[in-house]
């Protein structure tokens, strides 16, 4: 049985649990690394924490990954609340910021192996154990897709993603200034990018071929 032959019911426990902690991790993520530069914001704040009731969004965190899962559009993300990071107390301002936004990609990077690596456990249980198998197959893929989703997704140079954030650290001070004069627009480009499939067909082949690697990291 594949993905797309699960019940609705199924369908939902397998990416519940892979999409709370890509997202929840994600800002955990940036929040971890903005402390080591500094700033204790997110820290003071209680958000270091891999409590998801810290993080949730309603629109984010459940209704778009609900709908996006319900209607089975195969392409499914989401959002929680972003961790609050205060630049001031950085060093480097642009440049210190530009590795607290990496931070969240690279961590579903290695949910991304992490997931991988669970399904391969279910591989090696075997067929003869489909109980314990089939959820840990399923759950790892479920894992891989949703964080190579988010880490592709967070890598375009659109404000405010984390893209931008590290592209403004490289650019010389001018233009990064008139680059993050963007952000005002950067949500209705990408629900523009969103409504006419540009995000779909931009990142369908760099998902596509980092699904193979992962796959056959995961033994399937």
């Amino acid at each position: 049985m594949m993905m797309n032959e699960l019940t609705l019911i199924q369908r939902i426990v397998v990416w519940i649990l892979p999409v709370i902690f890509a997202i929840t991790v994600h800002e955990v993520a940036h929040g971890w690394m903005a402390k080591k530069y500094g700033d204790n914001t997110a820290a003071s704040l209680g958000r270091l924490t891999l409590n998801p009731l810290k993080h949730i969004d309603l629109v984010g965190t459940i209704i778009l990954p609900g709908l996006l899962l319900i209607t089975g559009t195969g392409f499914i993300f989401g959002w929680a609340k972003p961790v609050p990071v205060d630049s001031r107390y950085f060093k480097n301002p642009r440049q210190d910021m530009a590795i607290v936004a990496l931070a969240g990609p690279a961590s579903n990077l290695l949910m991304a192996i992490g997931w991988a690596l669970i399904a391969r456990l279910g591989v090696a249980v075997g067929l003869g154990n489909e109980a314990i198998a089939m959820p840990l197959i399923y759950s790892g893929i479920a894992g891989i897709s949703i964080n190579l989703i988010l880490m592709l997704l967070n890598l375009l140079p659109i404000p405010p993603l984390d893209g931008s954030r590290i592209l403004s650290g490289m650019l010389p001070s001018y233009w990064a200034w008139q680059f993050n004069k963007l952000e005002r627009f950067g949500f209705i480009i990408l629900l523009g990018m969103l409504y006419f499939n540009v995000l779909s067909v931009i990142l369908a082949y760099p998902k596509y071929v980092l699904e193979q690697w992962f796959m056959t990291l995961a033994g399937l």
